[in-house]
């Protein structure tokens, strides 16, 4: 799969994984490096556009917050139930408390990797500035997955059985956080009919 897609695909995939969380570039981007010392990605490139790749997605929550304000953004983005809004309440805590730098660290850490545009966007935070951290901070998280990857695919001779396995790894990766998603979406609609129903028995 990611060999068919090539470097601006792998790009496209962190592109979509800053826009749907589901998709852990935790898995992807280390695999692709793997890739990479086999000989079937560019290491340079897979860098470069999966940077470009973050910085574009992250421009989508950055424009919903600067067009609609946090209020109306978390309750759009939690009716879609692709975004807990415990984690786009958590990206509007993490920047009321660390300003412009939160989208810098914030890039580093899951979970709030994808929604630290929102407040930025809804804070109105300097579109260049908004880039800068962001290209800053997804370059050197992409980078070490890709390389981490790259450092095992130095033994490929040895792992070179089991690249078959890739993809199986990747689907299953892809299928167990969107299973994660789902539960956690469920449950948080059972606390708040819970919590919603608790009033109105009173």
């Amino acid at each position: 799969m990611l060999t068919s897609m090539g470097d601006v695909g792998v790009g496209l995939l962190v592109l979509l994984e800053m826009v749907f969380p589901p998709i852990p570039s935790e898995v992807v981007l280390p695999f692709a490096g793997y890739l990479s010392q086999a000989g079937d990605l560019s290491l340079p490139w897979l860098c470069v556009w999966s940077t470009v790749g973050a910085w574009l997605g992250s421009l989508v929550y950055y424009g919903i917050g600067r067009a609609v304000g946090m209020a109306r953004a978390v309750r759009l983005l939690a009716a879609t139930r692709l975004v807990s809004r415990s984690d786009l309440e958590r990206g509007a805590a993490w920047f009321e408390r660390h300003g412009g730098g939160a989208v810098f660290v914030g890039r580093l850490i899951p979970g709030v990797r994808s929604v630290i545009s929102l407040p930025a966007g809804a804070a109105r935070m300097n579109l260049l500035s908004f880039s800068a951290f962001t290209l800053l901070g997804s370059g050197i998280w992409n980078t070490v997955l890709i390389s981490l990857g790259a450092a095992l695919g130095t033994q490929h001779e040895r792992l070179h059985q089991y690249l078959g396995y890739v993809d199986y790894v990747v689907y299953t990766a892809v299928a167990v956080a969107v299973a994660v998603l789902v539960v956690r979406r469920v449950r948080e609609h059972r606390r708040e009919a819970t919590s919603a129903s608790g009033p109105a028995s009173q």
